[in-house]
């Protein structure tokens, strides 16, 4: 007890006594836990492949230097089976193993549409076996047409072919553009004369859907399903329904809206595009008691109508007649005669799929902060955050009065919503049926706002003639993925900044990741990558970036090439159509999905597409260099932000083209196709050779301009020969130096400089460039009173304030800061890298980011001359942790004197550790 009353004397308050009982707490009979189980990485996920399908696992002990060295993993029809030891299904037997992310299922077929359950148990180092996981199920997807037992495309009217226009257009289209479709309801009654034990519910409706049983809604998804390029791929969503349905008779309601299967030239546009008119295919499977099935299915039987939604537009809001609603019309009993049979009409063109991703949903409300009144009758209300989002209405008046709700991200001289740069007009609109307070909010579009103009109401509390305003509520719409990262530092600026890029980033995660939130909507592809790391620390972006690469591979060309955006719903022109850094997502993406959570099928999915899209970026290539595309996108410089001002565009082009084939080669190796592994590590060899000849400068050792997108890119992706890497780096910081540490690299370059800086011991100069609020950048956006990253360093007006391609410091926080990495050698967080870097004025950091195989916790604090940090790491997972160490200084590790076992480069000691909770001091 004296080493421990010593430690604890000397060491702060912040690590608690209970954390240092533990470290000293002799567990004799620890054993591993199964705290978490995943299928296809979710938890108890509905629509996964009938093929190919794989589990995981997390683990927990209070042991450290726990792992796994073998499990069993059990399925089977019931719970109940399970329970009494029928493994009807499948039963691994005990496998010698220490897998638990993405294993593989090696049993007999499953059957389509079929709920199973599973459980697994793991076994400890000393071989000690775990208890039984609680347990999990998974639903099977529909495999095939048949699948789907008869049901049918149903709408309340079809496209003529001669109306469609697909791809999307940015223009308007004379007749083609003028129709506007009807937002139908649809409903269908039937009834379930036995004991119901599960329900689910597959159904796609395009563009977007709300489907409800007996009136209530089925799940919490908004804009569902996900977005696709519908002529190659159409989503369908499973639901659970079986609470919502009950024995005797039920009715099914949905309405659908155009989403961007049908947009019109009404209103703000950004693309026009009609694959078709708003349609529907829907099974329920209903299972009974004894045993048998039923399906309901959608086909002429269900009847149709108008519904109240009288406008419905992606890009130009929603309006709605309170006077039109049918009430009960989603419930048993309701009188249709008035009603019309759907049409069966033509079946989409793209191939069904389940979607795997999270759903959209509402996940943050704000409250108005101020309400102001710009001029008589006319009321701003500003709920403190720009977002994505919808509005949410309680309002009194009487029937036929109209209000008129007009969102905005900014102000127009600090009066009036302004959307001149976030396309406009963008409106709701809300025609009172006059029966006491009545509550709304829009089903089919969404916007990115701040603030919210009122016309045609009264604030709650002034008495007159219009309606009056009970309360408004902005709804925060996003993939409702869930949270993988945290983190806060001593620098009260660098937390704002976080906050500040995580809104950015939450407000453009939808089915796609969006440029913004309001005027595009579209998936530029670079940010995808990027903005990678960034997204990968915050959010679970597995199922989302699954879906991006399924995406990628749909919008490839036989030619190979890849567009700028994917889904690609409208053709540009010039770079905004054809962009080698943008493109080669289709590469990047693929092996982020590797690195960050282990998945080598996905590298095997996306090959091919991989290869097409390196063999076009040759065809285009002249001797190896790339001299086309977009840039450096949004650098700053002497013009107004746009292409590419301070970097040629041969050379950021040509440095990812390099990077494309460099990665491919080492795919291609992990894929075990040897000859291929060959041939593009050759091409890779060739292509920097032109790109050094070409660009860089050998009496100065520096790179074409001397930006920092051009010195910054090389070093990074690995282009400057290591004879030379010194002095390119040292010109790198004396610029960034001699320019008073002032940001400008742009969209593309800005990651790769974080990351050469990251990497090669220099935070303090990323420190030194971001904490600050004097020039263009973070704290300057900050004090210019953005609340979500902003399209532009400066700030601009006339850009989007609701962006998140700049956000590239994000992974600085997670890897810099907080240190939490993984080796150069490591997928999916096998062995991390712990590295803090306290520089500037940084006192101390936590961070915490969720791994595939658990969650990895660091808390560090610098007090006096000493340094000392709190460390988790799960089981099955090793690290390498690397402390700051001044001469004269001593390392513990849970209060014993630690050696380094070797020296990591300046400055730092490297400690191998294996899973467990560590306590470390230097001082």
């Amino acid at each position: 007890m004296t080493n421990m009353r010593s430690y604890k004397k000397n060491s702060i308050k912040c690590f608690s006594i209970g954390a240092l009982l533990f470290l000293f707490i002799n567990v004799a009979h620890a054993q591993l836990t199964v705290i978490k189980t995943l299928c296809e990485n979710k938890a108890n996920p509905l629509g996964v492949p009938v093929k190919q399908l794989r589990f995981g696992w997390e683990l927990s002990s209070a042991q450290n230097g726990q792992y796994q060295t073998a499990y069993q993993l059990v399925i089977g029809r019931s719970v109940a089976d399970l329970d009494h030891g029928l493994y009807s299904i499948w039963n691994s037997s005990i496998v010698k193993s220490g897998e638990s992310v993405l294993v593989p299922y090696k049993g007999a077929g499953l059957q389509a549409g079929t709920r199973y359950f599973w459980r697994v148990k793991v076994w400890d180092k000393n071989k000690k076996a775990s208890a039984w996981s609680k347990i999990s199920s998974f639903c099977t997807e529909l495999e095939s047409t048949a699948d789907w037992k008869g049901a049918r495309w149903i709408g309340y009217e079809d496209l003529p072919d001669s109306m469609r226009v697909a791809p999307g257009s940015p223009w308007r289209l004379a007749n083609k553009a003028l129709q506007r479709p009807v937002v139908p309801l649809f409903r269908k009654e039937f009834s379930a004369n036995k004991k119901i034990v599960s329900a689910y519910a597959f159904i796609s409706g395009l563009g977007q859907y709300e489907i409800s049983v007996n009136g209530k809604k089925a799940g919490d998804g908004f804009l569902t399903p996900g977005w696709t390029y519908y002529d190659k791929t159409c989503l369908y969503n499973v639901l659970n329904v079986t609470a919502l349905l009950k024995q005797g008779a039920n009715a099914i309601g949905v309405t659908l809206g155009n989403g961007f299967y049908n947009i019109n030239s009404e209103r703000y546009f950004k693309l026009v595009v009609a694959f078709g008119m708003p349609k529907l295919i829907c099974r329920i499977k209903i299972t009974y008691a004894d045993g048998t099935t039923n399906d309901i299915i959608s086909d002429q039987s269900w009847t149709t109508a108008p519904s109240p939604i009288t406008f419905s537009s992606i890009y130009g809001g929603e309006d709605y007649d309170a006077r039109l609603e049918q009430q009960g019309w989603n419930v048993a009993g309701f009188n249709a005669s008035h009603w019309k049979n759907a049409e069966l009409v033509k079946a989409a063109s793209g191939v069904l799929k389940a979607d795997m991703d999270y759903p959209v949903a509402v996940m943050d409300t704000f409250a108005v902060k101020k309400v102001s009144e710009p001029k008589p009758s006319v009321y701003l209300y500003d709920f403190g955050q720009n977002a994505s989002g919808i509005l949410e209405l309680q309002v009194s008046g009487r029937k036929g009065q109209t209000i008129k709700l007009i969102p905005a991200e900014i102000l127009t001289s600090g009066k009036f919503a302004n959307q001149d740069a976030t396309g406009g007009p963008y409106v709701y609109s809300y025609t009172l049926k006059g029966d006491g307070v009545e509550t709304w909010r829009p089903k089919f579009t969404y916007y990115g706002f701040r603030y919210v103009q009122v016309e045609g109401a009264l604030p709650d509390g002034k008495a007159a003639e219009l309606p009056v305003i009970k309360k408004l509520t902005s709804l925060h719409i996003r993939n409702s993925s869930p949270q993988n990262g945290t983190f806060s530092c001593s620098n009260e600026l660098f937390n704002r900044i976080y906050t500040l890029i995580n809104w950015a980033i939450k407000s453009n995660y939808q089915s796609v990741i969006t440029d913004c939130p309001h005027r595009e909507k579209l998936s530029w592809l670079e940010q995808d990558y990027l903005m990678g790391n960034s997204i990968h620390y915050n959010l679970d972006n597995y199922s989302l970036y699954r879906k991006l690469v399924s995406d990628l591979m749909d919008a490839q060309t036989p030619a190979g090439f890849v567009p700028d955006i994917a889904p690609e719903f409208v053709k540009f022109d010039g770079g905004f159509l054809d962009s080698p850094e943008w493109g080669s997502s289709a590469v990047i993406l693929p092996w982020q999905l590797y690195n960050w959570y282990g998945d080598k099928d996905v590298l095997q999915k996306a090959y091919p597409m991989m290869t097409k899209y390196v063999a076009y970026l040759e065809s285009k290539s002249d001797h190896h260099i790339l001299s086309y595309g977009l840039g450096d996108w949004f650098d700053y410089g002497p013009q107004q932000p746009g292409e590419a001002q301070l970097t040629p565009k041969a050379l950021t082009a040509t440095a990812i083209y390099y990077y494309d084939v460099l990665l491919l080669s080492k795919m291609a190796a992990l894929l075990n196709k040897t000859s291929d592994a060959k041939a593009y590590t050759q091409q890779a060899i060739a292509v920097k050779q032109a790109f050094n000849s070409k660009f860089f400068n050998t009496i100065n050792n520096v790179y074409s301009t001397g930006s920092q997108t051009a010195m910054a890119m090389p070093l990074s992706i690995g282009l400057v020969d290591s004879v030379n890497r010194a002095a390119v780096l040292k010109n790198l910081t004396d610029s960034i130096k001699q320019q008073k540490y002032a940001l400008t690299a742009g969209d593309i370059g800005f990651h790769f400089l974080i990351d050469a800086l990251d990497k090669d011991g220099q935070s303090q100069v990323i420190y030194d460039m971001n904490n600050r609020d004097d020039v263009p950048g973070y704290g300057y956006q900050l004090k210019k009173g953005a609340t979500a990253l902003t399209e532009s360093w400066p700030a601009l007006e006339n850009v989007s304030n609701n962006h998140l391609m700049l956000g590239h410091i994000m992974e600085w926080f997670y890897s810099g800061l907080a240190g939490i990495g993984q080796e150069a050698n490591s997928t999916g967080f096998k062995l991390l890298r712990i590295r803090p870097q306290p520089v500037g004025d940084i006192t101390s950091a936590s961070g915490s980011f969720h791994t595939p195989y658990g969650w990895v916790k660091t808390n560090w604090r610098k007090q006096g001359g000493s340094f000392y940090m709190e460390l988790t790491i799960p089981p099955n997972v090793g690290a390498n942790v690397y402390l700051p160490l001044k001469n004269g200084l001593k390392v513990y590790t849970n209060g014993k004197l630690t050696r380094g076992n070797q020296p990591a480069g300046d400055g730092l000691e490297k400690i191998p550790c294996a899973a467990g909770k560590y306590i470390f001091e230097v001082k």
